[in-house]
């Protein structure tokens, strides 16, 4: 049994603890938890799905992989000692530490990524030199057992080579399989570097707005977290 908990919050970025959910529920022997600092539903950063806490922090078993969404909440997270103080506990005992898109800022805010190479959203990657962290744009950053993944849909790469790590390469190719992980996007606009610039602009503009209204909880604002 492998014990894997995933700590969420209101206004999670849903596909950041659910892509990862998708492929290290398929372990062998795992124990998938969502947990939180109080039991129950929270909602994501749109406000349209909500995701249910099994366990508050208090009662889940000391886990053996954590993986840290991120999303407009994280925001928030980055000053809330209880989940902090969890997330260093946790850290000394797990086998990984993980975290999604600005996961990894809450991650830097518990003092785990001081000195390590890291990834995380696009759009917050300097963000992470905040917590001495060293900034790296990579989709995935494996250092030692802490490994953080770049935005969104980069959570099912990380978790694959996370279920490599645990299981083996021929079981992480099995679940890849199983869930036809097999990318093929109509555009190329998935990175900064590859995207047109007006597109590049346009998310900036969109992530700024989305910062200036993030006190208001659950409610929908578009573009990335």
């Amino acid at each position: 049994m492998i014990e894997i908990a995933i700590p969420i919050f209101d206004r999670l970025t849903a596909l950041d603890a659910i892509g990862p959910y998708e492929v290290l529920s398929r372990l062998p022997g795992a124990q998938v938890r969502f947990v939180a600092r109080d039991a129950g539903p929270v909602r994501t950063d749109n406000g349209m799905l909500g995701v249910s806490a099994n366990l508050s922090l208090r009662e889940a078993p000391p886990p053996d992989v954590v993986v840290v969404p991120g999303g407009l909440g994280s925001r928030r997270e980055l000053a809330q000692e209880e989940t902090l103080d969890w997330l260093r506990s946790s850290h000394e005992r797990t086998r990984f530490t993980t975290s999604v898109c600005t996961g990894s800022l809450i991650l830097g805010a518990a003092g785990i990524l001081d000195g390590l190479e890291a990834t995380t959203h696009w759009l917050s990657l300097e963000k992470l030199a905040e917590f001495g962290a060293r900034p790296v744009r990579r989709r995935v950053v494996e250092a030692g057992k802490v490994i953080t993944a770049a935005g969104v849909s980069a959570g099912i790469d990380m978790a694959l080579l996370l279920a490599a790590r645990i299981a083996g390469d021929t079981a992480a190719q099995a679940i890849q399989l199983g869930i036809e992980y097999d990318p093929q996007p109509p555009f190329g606009a998935g990175s900064p570097d590859t995207a047109p610039p007006a597109i590049v602009e346009r998310l900036r503009s969109l992530s700024s707005g989305a910062a200036d209204r993030s006190a208001r909880p659950r409610t929908p604002i578009p573009g990335p977290p």
